[in-house]
């Protein structure tokens, strides 16, 4: 799990939980059934406006997705890449065929599949990036869900605060209560703020991240394979691939 996610989320609550104390707030404020409703069910219809139903179904696996560690390990990748280009270049593309069985990465695995298979390089390259360019499509929709509640919900909280305040002037007869119905009313909006700019458009930046590591491992695995089909040295690969790392992770020269 991950849980830097959750750190963030209690770290946001904290600090506005905490100012509200240091201000001398009454926490009771935020037991307003009517500031939920706005915000949550008006998010919700947001979404459903934005998005068709086959998108909107896939949330659920959104949020698995946002609080899971997913390790892509794009140095592991590039050896297993190498490691592959050996065979090929000692003992020839066919060779290839039962060591691929035992890959994990499905996306690697079709792609040296097709090389034993003797297609085409340019063929090859057409499936691999259609399948890249579908990956990336399928979770910018999925960031966007995030990013079009939590720009949605600001706006809603000055709706739910604007539909407080008319409640709270609506009635002026007992004016003990007025203060306490104008504060509560601004509540909404504090919880629009609130889940706009510290849930709901940092889950969507965390998952575009997320999907960014992802689409980079396929673009190495892609080049990788089209190296290999194309006979270049299991060096030569290395070196294009690790290149495309960060210093960090790239392997440590021997002095």
């Amino acid at each position: 799990m991950d849980f830097m996610v959750l750190v963030g989320v209690l770290m946001g609550m904290v600090a506005v939980l905490g100012g509200m104390v240091i201000k001398g707030a009454n926490l009771g404020v935020f037991v307003n059934p009517e500031a939920l409703l706005i915000i949550f069910v008006g998010m919700i219809a947001a979404v459903i406006n934005s998005y068709p139903l086959k998108d909107i179904k896939r949330i659920p696996n959104l949020f698995k997705v946002l609080f899971s560690v997913q390790e892509h390990n794009p140095a592991g990748t590039i050896d297993k890449i190498v490691e592959m280009s050996n065979i090929a270049r000692r003992e020839g593309l066919l060779a290839l065929e039962e060591p691929v069985q035992q890959i994990d990465n499905e996306f690697l695995k079709k792609g040296l599949e097709m090389v034993v298979d003797g297609i085409d390089a340019d063929l090859i390259e057409e499936i691999m990036v259609t399948e890249i360019d579908a990956t990336e499509e399928r979770h910018r929709s999925g960031a966007a869900i995030f990013k079009t509640a939590g720009t949605t919900s600001p706006t809603l909280g000055v709706l739910g605060a604007v539909i407080g305040l008319i409640g709270a002037l609506g009635d002026l007869s007992d004016v003990d209560k007025l203060g306490e119905s104008i504060s509560s009313a601004f509540v909404a909006t504090l919880l629009g703020i609130f889940f706009g700019y510290v849930i709901m458009i940092p889950f969507s930046s965390r998952l575009t991240r997320k999907s960014e590591a992802e689409l980079e491992v396929m673009n190495i695995i892609l080049e990788g394979v089209l190296y290999i089909q194309a006979g270049q040295s299991p060096k030569t690969i290395e070196q294009k691939l690790y290149s495309k790392l960060e210093p960090n992770l790239r392997p440590k020269k021997e002095e």
